[in-house]
């Protein structure tokens, strides 16, 4: 069997260990995850979400139609695109001025978009819609996923490691953006810090305990449905 080729493009490194783990929990099929954003030979080309921004930005820029369609990506089979879902309460001054200017200009979406949270479908729905502003002349097609895990990744880890009844947990889970820091401040033996390394140590364990990361956070749900539907 032909080993799936699948394109990322994330917000940082321990994103892709997130994103590898959850598709290792349900893909049957052998797969090849790349990264094309963040890129590590191209730090200057941008991190965190505003690196993923610009990527949707040159996208529509060089491209019109459904993504999957670039030239620049033909060699992929499928891709992902990756925002955790707090951005939805981010400026774009948090980017700098003069992204705040083209957004104006290009009348992207608004941001901040957050909605009142539970549910927090609404504040994912309206953060698509601002994607798909920033993409311009290009599309989510059928084989474009996002990946929008609420309020971080870093959630989907808390809920894989950590018993139900802990604390971090204690809230509603996908409405609570103190999770993914909080990992950082558990006791020393217990600690995750926020890199590659650390979240490596983990991905096993959100492999495995993939079923109850989907029964606390309704984005994982939506992450593994949207997959599946992508590739049929």
């Amino acid at each position: 069997m032909s080993e799936l080729r699948i394109a990322l493009v994330a917000e940082g490194s321990t994103d892709y260990v997130i994103v590898e783990a959850a598709l290792k929990a349900f893909l049957t099929a052998p797969f090849i995850l790349t990264q094309l954003r963040p890129e590590e030979t191209r730090p200057g080309m941008g991190t965190g979400w505003g690196g993923v921004l610009k990527w949707c930005w040159h996208a529509g820029e060089r491209h019109s139609g459904d993504l999957e369609t670039d030239p620049t990506l033909a060699n992929f089979d499928l891709l992902i695109l990756h925002l955790d879902v707090d951005v939805a309460t981010f400026r774009y001054s948090q980017c700098g001025e003069e992204v705040a200017d083209i957004a104006h200009s290009r009348r992207w979406g608004m941001l901040p978009c957050a909605r009142s949270c539970p549910p927090v479908r609404d504040s994912c729905l309206e953060l698509e819609a601002v994607v798909s502003s920033w993409l311009g002349s290009a599309r989510l097609g059928c084989s474009s996923v996002l990946c929008l895990p609420a309020q971080s990744s870093g959630s989907w880890l808390a809920a894989a490691v950590l018993p139900p009844d802990h604390q971090l947990l204690a809230n509603h889970l996908e409405c609570d953006g103190s999770v993914e820091p909080g990992l950082c401040r558990l006791p020393r033996q217990h600690r995750i810090k926020k890199t590659r390394r650390d979240y490596q140590r983990y991905a096993q364990q959100l492999t495995e305990n993939w079923a109850a990361v989907k029964s606390m956070c309704s984005q994982a749900r939506v992450f593994e449905n949207s997959i599946l539907a992508a590739i049929g």
